[in-house]
């Protein structure tokens, strides 16, 4: 079988390349686990280099439907749509989040539709669909209302996603992801960004800035957990998924001063005073108008799993990047 990664060079998409090489197969649209033959990876640039006979690498805009259709082909059988803009960079740049959030998206679906197959698509969002007044825990039937433009660029996605599985065009399940930390790297202009970089940062004996309080709250998920996520959902049968194809992934509820603490913990408090507090007002805008909290029991009944703790997150990334 075809599989397609948007975002294929991106950390998640070289992270889920890597995991779906070695796992070896999907199951196809009968369900059926059958062998990845060949694994496209669709992004601006290539990503680093990845030795495997099955990697085929597509570079160019993802709004391009030369780029889509070059990518997308009759024999894709599945597709996980990573690529986006991030939130700080969306809301600053509207045309630009517009075009990749959701342009690109609408490609995708009326791409896959056309060739009449039907493949699974894997769509991220975000829990960016949700702001202004929620409930104390925000559940998969809470009204989504985005106080950001990433946020409605990835709500508006989520509905096509629906209505292109209903109308039968594709398979498709959305998974609604929380903060992804410890990202490795540099930091980006998503307004997330901080969340790793305060632990990232530090660990390299680096300096690193906060932007928000330290009460405020985060739902996050380790890259671990997100890797094993996007592949899970992969694999549930649609048919469990009924008409509601969006999920809240299930995460840990935790407050930015635990997120330093579990620090603390782990790498001493040395490490801890490299951090800066100096609040950024358009950070602090968007992501406290996230939720911090969310019953995701609709999906651990369908198998997914959060991290136990924030101090398990921190190890993680000091044994998978740091190497000790």
């Amino acid at each position: 079988m075809d599989v397609l990664i948007t975002g294929g060079a991106g950390f998640l998409g070289t992270r889920l390349a890597k995991a779906l090489l070695a796992r070896g197969t999907l199951a196809g649209p009968d369900g059926r686990q059958q062998p990845i033959s060949t694994l496209t990876l669709l992004d601006l640039a290539a990503p680093a280099a990845i030795d495997d006979p099955r990697v085929r690498v597509v570079t160019g805009d993802i709004s391009d439907p030369a780029v889509i259709r070059s990518a997308l082909t009759a024999d894709t059988a599945s597709v996980f749509h990573l690529a986006a803009v991030v939130s700080g960079q969306a809301e600053a740049d509207f045309e630009l989040g517009m075009r990749i959030n959701f342009d690109a998206t609408r490609l995708i679906l009326d791409c896959a539709r056309e060739h009449g197959k039907r493949p699974r698509v894997v769509f991220t969002s975000s829990v960016a669909v949700f702001g202004g007044p929620l409930p104390q825990q925000v559940k998969d039937s809470t009204v989504a209302t985005p106080q950001s433009s990433y946020g409605a660029q990835k709500l508006m996605g989520e509905i096509l996603v629906t209505d292109y599985s209903r109308k039968g065009f594709i398979d498709g399940r959305t998974l609604r992801m929380p903060t992804i930390c410890v990202r490795p790297g540099v930091p980006n202009k998503a307004a997330s960004s901080f969340a790793s970089g305060i632990i990232r940062e530090p660990l390299n004996d680096q300096p690193a800035v906060c932007p928000v309080a330290p009460e405020t709250p985060m739902w996050v998920m380790s890259p671990r957990k997100a890797i094993e996520g996007l592949i899970h959902g992969h694999e549930i049968d649609g048919e469990r998924l009924g008409a509601t194809r969006t999920l809240n992934m299930p995460g840990l509820a935790t407050t930015v001063r635990d997120m330093v603490g579990a620090l603390e913990k782990v790498a001493g408090a040395n490490v801890v005073a490299r951090i800066r507090w100096e609040p950024d007002a358009a950070v602090i805008r968007i992501v406290n108008s996230w939720p911090g909290n969310f019953d995701a029991a609709r999906a651990a009944a369908l198998g997914f799993a959060a991290d136990p703790d924030f101090e398990s997150i921190v190890r993680a990334h000091v044994q998978d990047e740091l190497g000790r």
